[in-house]
């Protein structure tokens, strides 16, 4: 062992028996510490608190199940099952989808900061890569009286 020729060996501290109390202490204030101090955004990951779908009138009458999903934030950075991609990932990512399905069709969570330039990137890419049906997510138009 190399800690024979110094006789380190003599001079470290033996190991603990048992755990005594300032080891549950110290446990206890670590849970502690946090519950009080962590934060949802570092320990949990998410979308922004800030994202919302666009109010549209009649949103859901052309409505139909869809197979894939993605989700368009307001800065342009484009969410799959994959976690962020940018526009060229975006297209691989697309072409290795439409595979999957016998009658692909993507819905396109978009934010309502996402401009309108985006979107028709998104859905050009889409029907390139072989999706039949790609429609946006709309909320219902609030009501005139509300």
């Amino acid at each position: 062992m190399i800690t024979r020729p110094l006789d380190l060996a003599s001079r470290l501290r033996p190991p603990p028996r048992s755990f005594d109390a300032w080891f549950y202490v110290n446990v206890g204030l670590l849970a502690l510490m946090f519950a009080l101090l962590g934060s949802r955004f570092v320990l949990a990951p998410g979308l922004e608190a800030t994202f919302k779908l666009p109010a549209i009138g009649g949103a859901g009458a052309g409505a139909v199940p869809t197979t894939h999903y993605i989700t368009v934030l307001g800065s342009g950075q484009i969410l799959g099952d994959r976690g962020p991609m940018d526009l060229p990932q975006f297209r691989l990512w697309l072409a290795a989808q439409a595979k999957t399905a016998p009658h692909p069709t993507l819905l396109v969570k978009a934010s309502a900061e996402v401009t309108n330039r985006q979107i028709a990137e998104i859905f050009t890419a889409a029907h390139q890569a072989g999706f039949e049906v790609v429609q946006a997510a709309d909320e219902p138009a609030p009501a005139a009286g509300k």
